[in-house]
């Protein structure tokens, strides 16, 4: 499923008007090649937040963590992400409140999402 819905996501993602993902650019920490990989992120200020759906150990997670940043792409805007931090959802209360609607908050529990990127946006 995963291969048949992520490029088609990927294509969407951070696109104006397309909320529901964001595109993460990351470098990979071995190959050195650059990936697209959707996520569900927001911006709030100048702190962007993205849910950790599969963990903190995915590769794209840990390429962001090994480089110290990334670029993100929300709603036709990019930012440069740095100085990436994990929180828990605890942590990211008032963050959370924030940045994604009651939908989404109610959705990412429903995943058991438990823990969150915290990056600094720089545009």
């Amino acid at each position: 499923m995963t291969n048949v819905l992520n490029p088609l996501i990927v294509k969407l993602a951070g696109r104006r008007h397309f909320g529901m993902a964001a595109q993460i650019q990351h470098v990979g920490r071995r190959s050195g090649n650059v990936y697209v990989t959707p996520a569900s992120a927001h911006v709030h200020g100048d702190v962007i937040v993205i849910a950790l759906t599969f963990g903190n150990q995915s590769d794209w997670v840990r390429n962001v963590r090994a480089a110290g940043g990334c670029t993100v792409r929300i709603n036709g805007r990019s930012y440069r992400a740095t100085n990436p931090q994990f929180i828990s959802r605890e942590e990211a209360g008032p963050l959370l409140k924030a940045a994604f609607s009651p939908v989404q908050r109610a959705g990412m529990r429903v995943l058991g999402v438990r823990q969150f990127l915290r990056l600094n946006a720089v545009t």
